[in-house]
């Protein structure tokens, strides 16, 4: 049986492999994503809109009483999932290393099909019963835990930063999420999009159950799982990496949950019009996550990440002073969009260059969950401070500080960190 599957895993393709995990990754990224499009349209602003407009964006909420949220509520609800999956990559990830892609990938994406199930026919209803099922709707995110390790067993070490990089642009799925959410939730009804996505999760779990493959000489790690975390929190790459994905992934996921109300906040633009726009920083990002991770396979993580986080910290910078959209606004947020996902692709070419192969799930569920908390607390931290001074300006100067933070650590103890993991595998 052994001898089998070895010969399955040898004939298999490793691209064909890197392309259903992406679109695996794609796939439940675009579930996790699917309550953040909704949060303008759930939370009209009442001060900013006629009496004609108010009550037709009052019409589409799908509450019993027609009572928007506020804007802390929204954030909430987007937020929740996000954290859910966040922390949830931390077991993920180790069960990754131990059972194998093959197994998790189909079993993560199986288990998405219910919450996204219920929100679509009944969750609606409440407030509170939202916010319950999007803790289980979190479970989708935690599927880059599970592709991470799995892609880098499949590829050499030269090339596992571009590999992984192509897989991190399964992060698009919220642009998918961002440009057809809220068209088909107003054009064929609430339940409709949240149908069509539980409908494509199925057919790709059944479709990875007999496609995926585990690499040949996958090294399955044999200790418990809470003594195989223990000692991946000791590892000092993976406080490192967790500090330089909550800055660049972090900021990617606060922009793309919150992008919607700042845009239509800050900048009056309609729900359809924000979650386009969304979608663009979305997809710029996507983009730029392989090129950071390909590039860093070339000149290494370093220079890379110290690039991409000196680039974010200007953009924040000029972004808080809201610049105007049709002049060089639109340019400073898709520069902040290209540098936060080309950090994040060179943050895993950097794990990748400094793990073992036996415990890059694990140190990728730590780091991941790190990223997606990194999320988590923005849009709340902005949503307040945009409730007390009307104005985002102040969490944008936050992110300008964060990123220029990030710059010195790179440089310094990253760049120790790096060179040792280089010195060790040369005199392995």
């Amino acid at each position: 049986m052994a001898t089998t599957r070895q010969s399955r895993s040898q004939s298999a393709n490793p691209w064909v492999q890197l392309l259903m995990a992406t679109v695996g990754f794609a796939l439940n990224f675009w579930a996790w994503a699917l309550i953040s499009p909704l949060g303008p349209l759930f939370s009209p602003d009442k001060a900013k809109l006629s009496a004609g407009a108010y009550q037709h964006a009052v019409h589409w909420l799908p509450f019993g009483n027609h009572v928007p949220l506020t804007a802390s509520q929204a954030s909430l609800m987007v937020a929740v999932p996000v954290v859910v999956g966040s922390v949830g990559r931390i077991p993920v990830g180790a069960l990754t290393d131990r059972y194998g892609g093959r197994i998790m990938f189909p079993l993560v994406t199986a288990a998405t099909i219910v919450p996204v199930l219920v929100l679509g026919l009944w969750a609606q209803r409440s407030f509170g019963a939202i916010l319950v099922v999007g803790v289980f709707l979190g479970i989708s995110g935690t599927s880059f835990a599970v592709g991470v390790p799995f892609v880098n067993g499949w590829f050499p070490p030269e090339k596992r930063g571009m590999a992984v990089g192509i897989f991190g642009a399964g992060m698009g799925g919220t642009a998918i999420s961002a440009l057809t959410t809220v068209s088909i939730f107003k054009s064929h009804g609430s339940a409709a999009p949240f149908v069509l996505v539980a409908i494509v999760l199925a057919a790709y779990a059944v479709a990875a159950w007999f496609v995926l493959r585990e690499p040949a000489h996958r090294s399955v790690p044999t200790t418990p799982l809470l003594r195989r975390l223990a000692g991946t929190v000791k590892l000092p790459v993976t406080w490192q990496a967790c500090v330089l994905y909550t800055v660049s992934f972090g900021g990617y996921v606060a922009f793309s949950v919150f992008l919607p109300l700042y845009l239509k906040n800050a900048y009056q633009l309609s729900a359809v019009d924000a979650a386009n726009k969304m979608a663009g920083f979305v997809i710029i990002a996507v983009i730029m996550r392989p090129v950071g991770g390909t590039l860093s396979d070339k000149l290494g993580p370093i220079h890379v990440l110290a690039t991409c986080f000196a680039l974010v910290a200007v953009c924040a910078a000029i972004a808080s002073g809201t610049p105007p959209l049709h002049g060089y606004g639109t340019v400073i947020f898709l520069v902040m969009a290209a540098a936060l996902g080309a950090g994040s692709g060179a943050t895993f070419a950097l794990i990748a260059q400094t793990t073992e192969p036996s415990s890059v799930g694990s140190v990728t569920g730590v780091v991941g969950a790190a990223g997606g908390l990194g999320g988590f607390v923005p849009p709340l931290v902005m949503a307040y401070i945009y409730s007390q001074t009307r104005s985002y300006g102040i969490g944008m100067w936050l992110l300008a500080i964060c990123a220029a933070l990030t710059v010195v650590l790179t440089l310094t103890i990253v760049r120790h960190t790096a060179r040792a993991a280089l010195v060790a595998k040369e005199h392995a």
